[in-house]
């Protein structure tokens, strides 16, 4: 994320002594991205963070594909996917491709066993459902429904819940996620047409450091494998940190839709990119009032890429017989739109309290098999008239 921050204790000047009480020295660490040239910051550990003292094993967690090359509208029922007491068990993937893989998760139970890090992505997590506290190595994020969660590569990570009723839609991206570049100025503000600033990105907050030897249990995510490796020391041990790379926290909800007088494209609604895909958010507003307008979408093509939305709550105007926690994909090339009857519906509404994410990605999707597990097959046909 292009802004400064810091937490903790820190030395005057990087790469220079940086004593604790009794005279020894803490540990810095470089905690960067895109060799030295992407996001980083500098952290200071209780302890060298590179004691691993056995790697127990592995096991491989890549999506199974059933469809490879999909030409079909698919609906999938997300709040189909059965919850699951672990985090990591109830992660099933539904759609994949080479930059990114969508997720959903419905996990019953905090992580208590074991810490996480993905070593192979960035992860978008999106709070649907359930609320609590994201704990890192580099501070705490309190979030709650309708919280996007932006955790970097590498981030040491548990998931505190409040109850057992969460469902997670999740965004694993081989590429960084940023804030979208046409909403900053050269230097990395937030412009003034941005829907959102600087001052609505939570940042970390409660930096744990804990001063212990033992054994512990990391899972790292890496090419598609999960490994059990055991450190000797506690991985939230960090005393201090400062730069530009650190997790995040922005609510749905502080998103400031853009409006105008006649339909706004997408665009309009997005929230991050990357060079492989976008998120966008469609949150509550008020339509289009040039007085022959028409509030649904226009029917179009996205030749370059897949869009897939991701359903949250309210009134879904454009589509018929869908709920929250639904799926939709339409891919690269298929003509799509509203559903017979959208267009005269909307002629003449006011505001719509629709709220979905969506992801466009420039890269075909494939299916899962799980996704599969909850697709409707009969989607692709919902645009037929019925006379």
């Amino acid at each position: 994320m292009p802004f400064y921050h810091k937490l903790g204790k820190i030395p005057h000047k990087r790469h220079t002594v940086f004593k604790k009480p009794d005279g020894s020295l803490y540990y810095e660490q470089l905690f960067g991205t895109i060799g030295f040239d992407g996001m980083s910051s500098n952290l200071y550990h209780e302890h060298r963070p590179t004691q691993v003292k056995e790697i127990k094993g592995s096991y491989n967690v890549a999506p199974k594909v059933a469809v490879e090359n999909n030409i079909k509208s698919y609906r999938f029922k997300g709040f189909k996917t059965i919850p699951a007491p672990d985090y990591l068990e109830s992660r099933t993937p539904v759609l994949t491709n080479s930059d990114c893989t969508i997720t959903l998760a419905a996990p019953q139970e905090s992580t208590e066993d074991y810490f996480y890090k993905n070593a192979d992505a960035d992860e978008l997590l999106f709070i649907h459902k359930g609320s609590g506290k994201l704990r890192t190595h580099l501070g705490n994020i309190d979030f709650k429904y309708g919280d996007y969660l932006l955790i970097p590569r590498g981030t040491i990570y548990k998931l505190d819940f409040d109850d057992e009723n969460n469902r997670l839609f999740i965004v694993e991206s081989r590429r960084p996620i940023y804030t979208p570049k046409r909403y900053r100025n050269h230097f990395g503000q937030l412009l003034e047409h941005s829907p959102f600033c600087e001052r609505d990105l939570r940042r970390p907050h409660e930096l744990e450091t804990n001063d212990e030897k033992g054994e512990f249990l990391m899972k790292v995510k890496k090419q598609d494998e999960i490994f059990d490796m055991v450190y000797a020391t506690h991985p939230f041990d960090v005393v201090g940190y400062d730069g530009y790379n650190f997790p995040y926290a922005f609510s749905i909800h502080d998103f400031e839709p853009i409006t105008g007088r006649i339909h706004q494209p997408p665009p309009v609604h997005q929230t991050f990119e990357t060079d492989a895909f976008v998120v966008c958010s469609f949150c509550p507003r008020l339509y289009d009032y040039h007085p022959e307008s028409i509030p649904a979408p226009y029917n179009h093509s996205n030749i370059d890429s897949d869009e897939v939305l991701y359903y949250v709550d309210g009134d879904f105007m454009s589509r018929n017989d869908i709920e929250e926690g639904h799926i939709s994909l339409h891919p690269a090339g298929i003509p799509h739109g509203p559903h017979p009857g959208a267009v005269e519906r909307s002629i003449g509404q006011t505001q719509t309290e629709e709220l979905a994410v969506m992801v466009d990605t420039f890269k075909p999707l494939q299916v899962t098999e799980e996704g599969m597990k909850i697709a409707d097959d009969s989607y692709h046909t919902s645009w037929l008239d019925h006379d």
